[in-house]
């Protein structure tokens, strides 16, 4: 009963008995949700020899099976959803789902109105980045003189730099602000992090038609 000293452990709690260890609650949960705004210079990857990972920015007390949904490049920054629920990963993730990306892009040379209509012709009917089939349609919105923001609903290796370079412009920056209807909260910085808000948990699987634990978990790494 709930106060007793345990020593057995062995011993096998009912759902919703309150446990301490110095004075500290235990609570157990079952998947834990983390919005990072990732920096320049960590892979994302759950764990690498070589480089820093994502997971280690995570510095709250978390669960050892956390994975990032999808991965930015090394040098590419803003939001990675961390979690270790791996149906909502897949459905996020599954090319059939068609999820909007959305990132802010820094080109290397000024565009004018001659190449902008080029971009936005090409993004919208789709570019042949040499992969087997053109990309899906896309959205382009040219902020500056020099930067562009980008809406993609695949996830194809570094897709964004390749489709700006089919117009021989290269992409300086790069920067993540939503997936779906989880928007970059613009209060963290690079490398901050924080909890999901059950709201947010609620828009995203609200978003995905038809989700289920049940189905079969695959996880199809992203880069962009």
């Amino acid at each position: 009963m709930d106060g007793a000293v345990v020593k057995d452990f062995s011993l096998k709690l009912k759902e919703g008995t309150a446990v301490t260890v110095d004075g500290r609650f235990l609570v157990h949960e079952e998947f834990q949700y983390f919005m990072l705004n990732k920096p320049k210079g960590v892979v994302s990857a759950t764990e690498d020899k070589r480089e820093k990972t994502v997971l280690e920015l995570i510095s709250c007390e978390k669960r050892r099976d956390l994975f990032p949904v999808g991965r930015l490049d090394k040098d590419t920054t803003g939001l990675l959803l961390i979690t270790n629920d791996g149906a909502l990963a897949n459905r996020l993730l599954a090319p059939g789902k068609h999820v909007n990306k959305e990132y802010l892009a820094w080109l290397d040379r000024k565009i004018d109105d001659e190449l902008a209509a080029a971009l936005k012709k090409g993004f919208e009917e789709g570019l042949d980045i040499g992969d087997e089939k053109p990309t899906a349609p896309a959205e382009i919105e040219l902020l500056s003189e020099n930067e562009a923001r980008v809406t993609i609903s695949e996830g194809r290796y570094h897709q964004v730099k390749r489709m700006f370079a089919c117009f021989d412009l290269k992409v300086t920056d790069l920067k993540r602000i939503s997936m779906g209807k989880l928007k970059l909260d613009e209060g963290l910085a690079e490398g901050e992090f924080r909890r999901l808000k059950d709201e947010e948990i609620k828009e995203i699987t609200k978003e995905l038609s038809g989700f289920t634990r049940s189905e079969e978990f695959y996880y199809n790494g992203e880069y962009i």
